[in-house]
């Protein structure tokens, strides 16, 4: 009994050292698991939300946000944040503080999920834009507005109520400071183009808010509402294509950056052009001929015009033809009596305006 025990000591010896072997070929070539290749894709089950995003999904998510920046309109929303400080200590009689906290560039559909319920979500019309936004007010500043305004006690922590709709009361009072804020931004875009911001509609489900396409870019301004120790936030959604009629205001870094002119310099022009010398040409008719008669033309050749003594002639200065005119003499000199106004030019301020910011854009 002993060989056989031998025997099978040998043979488990083989087995272990040809598993050793294809073990040593399976870290050359292992196969990811699960957990790796969510890691290498940017998914990940257990993460929130909020999570930053990594791997392949990043490079994808990331040409999906991206915007130019616009400097004119931080500049525009600094003015509404002083606009709307004085306006809602003066709604509220309070110690009121409002702040900007970001300006981000989201796209619609991931905003909308985004919203942490319950919140009064405005639907906004840019009326001379012909164009929508959203601004929302979150539970917390609906809440300690409520507690200001109705002499609420100062110091009490806002209760934060789940499934319970907004009162009469509440969305009345909640419509009257958005219509505050509203005017305030007609105010604070005043310098970049007249438009009026008008309360559409008030809405509390988030599907019922929607005015733009789920991936479409849009601007999302945060700002922050300090009361002593309560407060909330109020958040502002422009779509790119709300603000597209003042894009071009809105990439300047400073006021007036393209559209500002120098009267000094525009009066020298102007007397500068009076006082310059120009040639006019009168001329008395025209007339094509093949190339081979012009060859052979002589000395003693007659050319004849269809033209009359009374004919009037055209003066030309250059190619543009400026006006007709009557021919004469006065004494030996040849003469020409202009006998209409000129020519209205073919070329307008629009055609220089837009040469211009084509040579600004290059």
């Amino acid at each position: 009994m002993a060989e056989p025990d031998a025997k099978n000591a040998g043979l488990s010896e083989d087995w272990a050292a040809m598993l050793e072997a294809e073990a040593g070929v399976d870290d050359q070539d292992r196969v990811l698991n699960q957990d790796e290749i969510d890691s290498l894709f940017g998914f990940d089950a257990s993460a929130a939300v909020s999570a930053e995003l990594s791997g392949v999904r990043a490079l994808i998510n990331s040409a999906l946000v991206s915007y130019e920046r616009l400097p004119m309109l931080e500049i525009a929303f600094d003015r509404l944040v002083r606009l709307a400080t004085t306006t809602l200590r003066n709604f509220t009689s309070d110690n009121v503080e409002v702040s900007l906290d970001s300006i981000t560039s989201v796209r619609f559909g991931d905003y909308l999920n985004s919203i942490p319920l319950p919140a009064i979500l405005s639907v906004i019309k840019a009326e001379e834009w012909d164009n929508f936004g959203l601004l929302t007010v979150d539970s917390s500043l609906i809440y300690s507005m409520i507690d200001v305004l109705l002499g609420g006690r100062r110091g009490s922590s806002v209760i934060r109520i789940e499934g319970r709709p907004y009162t009469t009361i509440e969305m009345a009072l909640a419509r009257r400071m958005i219509e505050h804020i509203l005017d305030d931004m007609h105010k604070a875009f005043e310098p970049l183009g007249h438009v009026t911001f008008k309360l559409d509609r008030m809405e509390t489900n988030p599907r019922f808010a929607t005015i733009s396409r789920p991936g479409n870019a849009a601007i999302l301004v945060e700002l922050r509402i300090d009361m002593d120790d309560r407060g909330g936030k109020i958040e502002i959604l422009l779509p790119y294509a709300t603000i597209e009629p003042i894009r071009e205001q809105l990439l300047q870094m400073y006021m007036g950056e393209k559209f500002g002119r120098d009267p000094i310099w525009e009066g020298h022009l102007a007397t500068e052009i009076y006082a310059a010398d120009t040639e006019i040409s009168a001329v008395l008719h025209e007339l094509e001929l093949p190339l081979s008669k012009v060859l052979s033309l002589q000395s003693g050749d007659t050319i004849m015009f269809d033209m009359t003594p009374s004919d009037p002639v055209t003066l030309r200065c250059g190619e543009v033809d400026l006006t007709k005119a009557v021919m004469g003499h006065i004494g030996k000199n040849v003469s020409v009596r202009v006998t209409r106004p000129l020519n209205p030019p073919r070329v307008t301020m629009a055609a220089f305006e837009a040469m211009e910011e084509k040579a600004d854009g290059k």
